[in-house]
């Protein structure tokens, strides 16, 4: 990393975001992409186990209950954990792109208070592209998928190739993942969504 800050605001030149042939269809649950991912597996005790669905467009919808495991201040939501169900549900976008991205910057703003057991409706959508970079912005309702804003987030994430996580990662954890019985959720760890 060069230190620079990325801006959330693409530049003159990005183009529209293109779902690509072979996503998901409107509608269609996308699924964990890693068993052990803190926002979409199911293998995680505490996780989020966020459930996304394609949306219209380059879009996604998921929805998150808050849990006491998630808990900050008594009764409410961890602002930390509700920023990591924006960075994920964000991060499901690329199952539309059939891109491999990972975070380079997130931005969130929190708006009002989120109380454990609430259902946390989000939405998120692919607002540009521009070479690597990939622009997106998500909300948060309370109670309703037309609710209270919560949260909102803008982001970019940066496409990358499965080197990154074969020369970054834990190796016990790649080998685990590459060895899955279920090549189906192996493949998409590595050719999906990271």
């Amino acid at each position: 990393m060069s230190g620079r800050t990325t801006s959330l605001t693409p530049p003159a030149d990005a183009k529209p975001p293109v779902r690509h042939p072979d996503a998901p269809a409107p509608g269609e649950l996308l699924g964990a992409h890693y068993d052990q991912c803190f926002g979409c597996g199911e293998g995680q005790a505490h996780g989020l186990h966020l459930a996304s669905r394609a949306g219209e467009g380059v879009s996604v919808t998921a929805e998150f209950t808050v849990k006491p495991a998630h808990q900050g201040a008594p009764g409410l939501a961890h602002g930390g954990v509700l920023a990591t169900a924006l960075d994920e549900t964000l991060g499901a976008l690329s199952w539309l792109l059939r891109v491999i991205a990972v975070t380079g910057r997130l931005e969130t703003d929190f708006l009002r208070p989120v109380p454990v057991d609430t259902v946390l409706h989000l939405d998120a959508e692919v607002t540009a592209v521009h070479g690597r970079k990939i622009y997106g912005s998500a909300v948060g309702r309370i109670g309703a998928p037309d609710g209270p804003v919560a949260v909102r987030a803008q982001a970019v994430f940066i496409e990358v190739k499965v080197d990154h996580f074969i020369e970054n990662g834990r190796p016990e954890d790649i080998s685990a993942a590459l060895a899955d019985p279920d090549r189906d959720r192996a493949k998409r760890a590595f050719e999906v969504n990271p």
